[in-house]
């Protein structure tokens, strides 16, 4: 009977062994255990959990198995051991033989066959998702990492010791005494914090770093919704300053990174997106899919961009998945409504009335209404055109992404839609973007990696540019009298402009603008970037990389046929194809030897952009209904036209990292650009850069201070570029026109008005003095800088006399200067259940021109139409850059017309008394970024600001252009002129008023907003018993809520000629206006 319990025992064991049927091939002499493990982890896919401490003590074994089944080998290597072993599941445990307990043996394994489930979340203590936190059983090599939330699952025996660890936090260690949820809120480690950022061509230690860089993370960029990432930047980031030209959907923005350095060329810093140089404003990436922003401002950062440089150069990086991470699914989605910033004031109908009539009177005229009349108009306060205008308007934005790896490869997939209506009617931005990042290594030697995003854009725009005396959308908004309606009875539009016999012939009724006139843009981008990257030898690195970014632009605009505006109906065609393709090809060699560290960095790149135009237009159309699609039947077709231009830079670069005793720093780097758009003697220019840094924190006398965790001082010199030409601007070019020989008429080409110069690089040369600091544990942190940049070789125009035959020519003739101080401050104030940090920065840049040609003055261009005809900004050696110039008003008349200051004391008022009169300039710019967290609640709070910045408001111009019967601001009939008021604001109401650009328009444009105030609560998932979802957050957050200005129209966030103009500079003048919004939404992780 016993003897048949035995076979039916040894049965069932080999029916469980076939059950585990693995066969392996092991070979070796002397060979440790724990290499036989690992050998027979890679041939199975099985995963040991062991005592380190029993494996360490075992003794050698000799093997020698061809395709040997699993339990048969483990039996072969354990043979004459102490050690036994289970398989439960895919996992082999190894323990102490009964017989067996050494001492010091841990006994962790010790007849432990039940393995526990263990799961939970690893996080700061700042509540803050630790992605990539390493999960290990102490004592053993077994272990897991952390998920995209921070959340872990690992199979471990009864009493083992998890210890849990992650870059720059101190390790936790928690005991399993049975199934279930094992959090941990890990503490920073001010010793051991050392980022990675990203530079150049490549990635370095945040400690190691040597030059001034600033950091902005994806948490910051999408919590302020908007459509071009670059406006999250907007006082996150210390010396950068980004100012919003307009409102409008998808509308530009302007960046300034330590000043303006340029006249004629772009002020724009350099974008590298996922190591691609990008010619333009990132408008394009979605916020959710940026992983970090790093903006490098001194030359040391910025030299190895060489030609591109000399603006700052601000590196975006997307996201991308881990290695052997599993895969996770985050889906963010929110509804924003916005609305106007504020509404203006303006008369109402009677208001309009009675001030005309006093105007008629003063200027010896009959009354333009009766009493019977402004009786009838005082019982309605008349036509509100911003409300007709204007509207509360959606934004839905929703994103969703994929990340994940295996050990070989990794990947992040995601896509987006961002749809805005515009608060101005009509208009709206419709984004819809794709993006795939993967990386997979093909061998130990060769990896592969893809970055694409596509984009498409449709977008139905409204009149943004500048307007006069009402005959654009925003100027006829707020000039159109309250006491018209905007249609006739019969329904159609009333023509604004022959209402009344005093009105202004030009003004035109805002809604046929809105409805009656389409400008409709759509766009696709394909942006990928393949690299191949060779390791052959330990420490040393080659990468390959090609890249394309192709754009297809194509903008439809059409005029209905409109009698109001005497359109026949006109339509237009313009396409752009833009093709920018990219090769780099880079050498790194890392090396560590004793005390020294070094890397080493070696190129060639190549990059070309090609561009393609085409236009088609006609004016007279029998019907609207074909719209752009028919324009060859337009009764007066327009003359077609081309336009073609290719740009290639061809440039050799190298740098060099030097650390000694990681204590001493330093860093070198050169760049070598080859331009196609200089002439030959000219095409090429070096770019260098040194920097040096001391860790001063870790000298010995400095190791072991309980108040000093960091100490760094820096400090860089270096050149580099900006690219201020346009390709062949060093060409003799030639202009085509139209000629008459006899009775034909014939193509002909003339040269053209401006004289091709030998033109060289304008070049900025940068020194930067810096310091990190960090104290009482790095709970407070301080970074300091000073830079003083000296820009040379600026490109300005020349005019010509007439009898050269040219109008003007390019020269390089002026120098500007840059200096300035950023300072940053990061603080935990309070730890634990309640949780604060407040981070600040301030900036101070002054700006001043050296030099201009001979010393003559650069006037803006004119800016207004009629009486007040006029420039407003001006460049003068010794002055800040864009200078309001004009004339001093000092008062009044004692017939209430206007007075100005006669600086030249001639006895007249001529263009000889024009002074300085305001600077768009800021004293400087300010941040602060407050978080408070506390059980699943965070409320984040950001403010920002500019002070010393003065406004030109060319929008109240009309206050004194009283000619044109236009609508004023409701305290011009408040506060105007009259015998009895002889100190009001507003002169005498008369059509004979002489006025200037003046102090008059120069308004105090400083400012405090709040930004961003978000209140988020991280749901208990898990409580709730949502096992479906790994995270989920609510929130709730409000952009420019609130907002402490003097100034005195909708904004002081404007800049109505945007940033491509250097000079005209801190205008606004009839730009669409800026919202404020208030956002709901979910993000959710699976």
């Amino acid at each position: 009977m016993k003897f048949s319990a035995i076979i039916l025992l040894a049965a069932c064991m080999q029916i469980y062994a076939k059950g585990h049927a693995q066969h392996v091939t092991l070979s070796g002499k002397n060979t440790s255990l724990e290499k036989l493990f690992r050998d027979i982890e890679k041939q199975t896919g099985y995963v040991f959990f062991y005592d380190q401490k029993l494996i360490d003590k075992a003794p050698a074994v000799s093997v020698n198995l061809k395709n040997t089944p699993l339990e048969k080998a483990l039996e072969a290597c354990l043979k004459d051991q102490a050690l036994t072993y289970s398989i439960v599941g895919k996992n082999i445990v190894i323990k102490q033989k009964a017989a067996f307990s050494p001492p010091g043996s841990s006994g962790l394994l010790q007849q432990q066959d039940t393995l526990l489930n263990v799961t939970g979340q690893i996080t700061s203590d700042q509540g803050m998702a630790l992605p990539g936190a390493t999960v290990a059983v102490k004592g053993t090599n077994r272990g897991a990492s952390a998920d995209g939330e921070g959340r872990y699952r690992l199979r471990v025996p009864r009493n083992a010791v998890i210890v849990v660890s992650y870059m720059g936090y101190k390790s936790q260690e928690a005991t399993v005494k049975e199934d279930g949820p094992v959090n941990f809120a890990l503490v920073q480690d001010t010793r051991l914090t050392d980022e990675i950022v990203v530079i150049g061509y490549g990635t370095v230690k945040k400690s190691d770093l040597t030059g001034s860089l600033s950091q902005v993370k994806s948490k910051d960029i999408t919590a302020y919704p908007s459509t071009n990432v670059m406006q999250a930047l907007n006082g996150r980031a210390a010396g950068v300053r980004v100012m919003q030209n307009n409102g409008s959907p998808g509308g530009s923005i302007s960046v300034r990174i330590r000043g303006t350095n340029s006249i004629l060329g772009g002020n724009e810093p350099l974008y590298v997106i996922d190591g691609f140089p990008y010619n333009g404003n990132p408008t394009f990436l979605q916020n959710s899919d940026i992983a970090s922003i790093e903006i490098l401002k001194d030359a040391s950062s910025t030299a190895i961009y060489g030609s591109r440089g000399a603006n700052g150069v601000v590196m975006i990086t997307t996201k991308s998945g881990r290695k052997n991470d599993v895969t996770t699914v985050d889906v963010d989605a929110g509804y924003t409504i916005q609305s106007v910033s504020k509404k203006m004031d303006l008369m109402n109908a009677q208001q309009y009335a009675l001030l005309y009539n006093e105007q008629a009177k003063n200027d010896g005229l009959d009354p333009y209404f009766t009493q019977s009349q402004i009786d009838s108009l005082g019982r309605s306060p008349g036509t509100d055109w911003q409300d007709l205008v204007l509207r509360n308007a959606p934004i839905y934005n929703i994103s969703a992404t994929v990340n994940g790896g295996t050990s070989k490869t990794r990947f992040s997939v995601s896509g987006a839609a961002y749809l805005q209506d515009g608060i101005v009617r009509g208009s709206d931005y419709k984004r819809y973007n794709v993006r795939g990042n993967i990386e997979h290594e093909v061998s130990k030697v060769v990896s592969v990696s893809l970055n694409t995003i596509l984009t498409r854009l449709n977008s139905s725009r409204k009149n943004s540019s500048p307007g006069n005396r009402g005959n654009d959308l925003f100027s006829a908004m707020l000039m159109s009298p309250a006491s018209l309606t905007p249609y006739l009875p019969d329904g159609s539009y009333r023509r604004l402009n022959t209402a009344y016999p005093f009105i202004s012939n030009v003004i035109v009724n805002p809604l046929v603008r809105i409805y009656e006139e389409q400008d409709n843009i759509q766009g696709d981008r394909v942006f990928s970037n393949a690299a191949i990257t060779i390791k052959p030898l330990n420490g040393l690195s080659i990468r390959i990389s090609g890249g394309i970014d192709n754009l297809n632009d194509r903008v439809d605009l059409y005029r209905n046929i409109e009698p109001t505006v005497n359109s026949v109906g006109y339509a237009e065609v313009r396409t752009t194809q833009q093709t920018g393709l990219l090769n780099e090809n880079v050498i790194t060699y890392e090396r560590d030897i004793n005390q020294h560290s070094f890397s080493v960095m070696g190129g060639f790149t190549y990059q070309d952009n090609t561009t393609t135009e085409l236009n088609a237009s006609g004016t007279g159309f029998l019907s609207d209904v074909t719209g752009t699609g028919d324009i060859e039947s337009a009764a007066t077709p327009g003359i077609p036209n081309s336009r073609y231009a290719k740009w290639s830079l061809i440039s050799y670069l190298g740098r060099i990292n030097y650390s000694f005793n990681d204590k001493y720093l330093f860093t070198a780097s050169i760049r070598r650009d080859g331009s196609s758009r200089y002439s030959m003697q000219n095409q090429w220019e070096n770019f260098p850069s040194a920097a040096l840094a001391w860790k001063v924190s870790n000298e010995d006398f400095l190791r072991n201070s309980t108040v000093i965790s960091d100490l760094k001082l820096r400090t860089s010199y270096g050149l580099s570029g900006s690219t201020a030409l346009n390709p062949y601007q060093t060409l003799n070019q030639l202009t085509a026109g139209n000629t008459i020989f006899g009775d034909a008429l014939y193509v002909s080409y003339a040269p053209g008005t401006t004289l091709p110069g030998d033109l060289k690089w304008e070049t900025t040369r940068q020194f930067d003095i810096g310091a990190d600091i960090g104290l009482l544990q790095n709970d407070l942190r301080f970074t300091l800088d000073y830079y003083h940049k000296k820009t040379t070789n600026l490109l300005n125009e020349v005019r010509l006399p007439a009898s050269t035959g040219y109008e003007i020519t390019l020269r390089n003739v002026g120098e500007i200067e840059n200096k300035g101080f950023e300072f940053g401050v990061d603080a935990n104030i309070l730890k634990g259940d309640v949780f604060w940090n407040v981070n600040a920065n301030i900036s101070f840049n002054r700006n001043k021109v050296l030099k201009l040609y001979e010393g003559q003055d650069i006037y803006g261009d004119v800016i207004y139409t009629g009486s007040l005809s006029d420039y407003a900004n001006l460049l003068r050696e010794g002055q800040p850059l864009g200078i309001f110039y004009g004339y001093k008003e000092i008062g009044y008349t004692e017939d209430g017309n206007l007075m100005y200051e006669d600086f030249n004391k001639d006895g007249s008022i001529s263009a000889a008394d024009k002074t300085y009169i305001g600077d768009p300039n800021p004293d400087f710019i300010y941040g602060l970024n407050s978080v408070t967290s506390w059980k699943g609640f965070e409320l984040t709070v950001f403010i920002q600001g500019s002070q010393g910045n003065d406004i030109f408001n060319l929008n109240k111009a009309a206050t004194l252009d009283l000619g044109m019967g236009l609508n004023l601001p409701a305290e011009v009939y408040e506060n105007h002129w009259t015998p009895e008021n002889p100190n009001a604001k507003y002169p005498k109401i008369t059509r004979t008023l002489a006025g200037n650009m003046s102090t008059r328009f120069v308004e105090d444009g400083s400012y405090l907003r709040f930004k961003n105030i978000q209140l988020a609560y991280n749901l208990p998932v898990r409580k709730l018993g949502w096992n479906w979802v790994k995270s989920a957050q609510v929130y709730a957050s409000g952009q420019n809520l609130i907002t402490f200005t003097r100034y005195s129209w909708y904004d002081p966030e404007v800049n109505a000629y945007g940033g491509a103009n250097s000079i005209r500079q801190g205008i606004d003048h009839s730009v669409y206006p800026t919202y404020k919004s208030v956002t709901f939404g979910i993000r959710c992780g699976f």
